[in-house]
């Protein structure tokens, strides 16, 4: 029987390669033109994932390719002052260890047969047991597996919900090479994660594997439209990074000097979830995985529930390899209820984020009592 998987993301290709091993066959249907056709992300903290990628026989290679020093933490308020400081023993068992995306998603990749990818392929609709592309092609299928991400077009086969804006606008920038072109910066960073947490806003660095610093700035509280109305000039970089600056005032000149750094990548993101605890009556022949099933708050949970979702529907199917309604109802059971779990701390903790002193609970947080 054809199980088609829309989304080459990590939850589809996990799925993949857990079935690869099983012996079934799958495949992936990709909008994007090839696995470089655009850049993939940051960096991922992978923790309750891992048991996915010991599913999928893939720890091992996981683990070379893993940053232990990426669980350094950092966090401090906007005057400077350092609440938080974590550095990770170079012995250090990877318990929550930050890797690329676009290596993991190069790992999952290159773990596949020639074939079961097939790239530039937009799903635009399906319906009894045929997928269409955007292009006018169709395939069929027995079991339809949505790992198309947030805006999927699979999940309209499920249910009516869709993703709503949770009062979070990000401007994601970033330093290239910030070892050999801002020393000072990058020590002040350090490996792993440098959060400023102030009222209403906050400042989120983060080492890559390449040498680049990824930076965040997030606007909480703020509406849907509020880049129409925050006055930054996103056509012109240097405009837009001076904006940003004038956005954080009475904030440590070593945190503005970090935006004044940034190259001319200047990136609008506004932030949406589905509703915590999303579920649907099961169908025979359709399914969802990732962020098409449950679209979380960016707060370290979704890639985790992601792999998860694709690992643990694929040992259900190699479980019943005859019966896919049975599979599809045994993984969306536990899936539910996973996903619903984490789903509800993610917004917990995205609720503190968004406090006015969202410092101090970040800090009672990583160090409780």
């Amino acid at each position: 029987m054809t199980i088609a998987i829309v989304g080459a993301g990590l939850g589809g290709l996990a799925l993949a390669r857990v079935l690869h091993l099983n012996g079934m066959d799958s495949v992936v249907y990709e909008r994007e033109t090839s696995r470089g056709a655009r850049g993939q992300g940051g960096m991922l903290d992978i923790h309750s994932g891992q048991r996915a990628l010991r599913e999928a026989g893939l720890i091992d290679r996981f683990h070379a390719i893993a940053r232990g020093e990426g669980q350094d933490m950092r966090l401090l308020q906007p005057d400077g002052t350092l609440l938080f400081q974590e550095d990770t023993p170079d012995d250090a068992p990877l318990e929550r260890p930050e890797v690329d995306r676009a290596d993991l998603r190069d790992l999952l990749l290159d773990s596949l047969p020639e074939g079961v990818v097939r790239w530039g392929h937009a799903c635009a609709s399906a319906d009894n047991g045929l997928l269409r592309f955007a292009d006018g092609g169709s395939a069929p299928y027995d079991l339809l597996v949505g790992a198309d991400g947030a805006r999927s077009r699979v999940r309209a086969l499920l249910t009516d919900a869709r993703p709503t804006h949770i009062g979070q606008n990000v401007v994601e920038i970033g330093i290239p090479d910030i070892d050999r072109t801002h020393p000072g910066l990058a020590a002040m960073v350090g490996r792993g994660s440098y959060w400023v947490l102030g009222d209403g806003l906050s400042l989120a660095a983060q080492r890559n594997g390449d040498g680049r610093v990824r930076i965040g700035l997030s606007f909480y509280n703020t509406a849907e439209d509020w880049f129409a109305t925050s006055e930054i000039p996103f056509d012109d970089p240097a405009a837009a990074r001076a904006r940003l600056i004038e956005l954080l005032p009475g904030w440590d000149p070593r945190f503005t000097a970090l935006i004044a750094a940034c190259d001319d990548t200047v990136v609008p993101r506004s932030i949406t979830t589905l509703p915590v605890g999303l579920t649907w009556p099961s169908a025979p022949d359709v399914t969802l995985v990732g962020d098409a099933a449950h679209l979380m708050p960016p707060v370290g949970e979704g890639a985790n529930m992601a792999l998860l979702d694709g690992a643990l529907l694929g040992r259900a199917l190699a479980t019943h390899p005859d019966d896919f309604p049975t599979a599809v109802k045994d993984y969306e059971r536990e899936m539910f209820a996973r996903t619903g779990a984490a789903a509800r701390m993610s917004a917990d903790l995205q609720e503190l984020l968004m406090s006015p002193d969202a410092a101090q609970h970040m800090l009672a947080f990583f160090r409780p009592g």
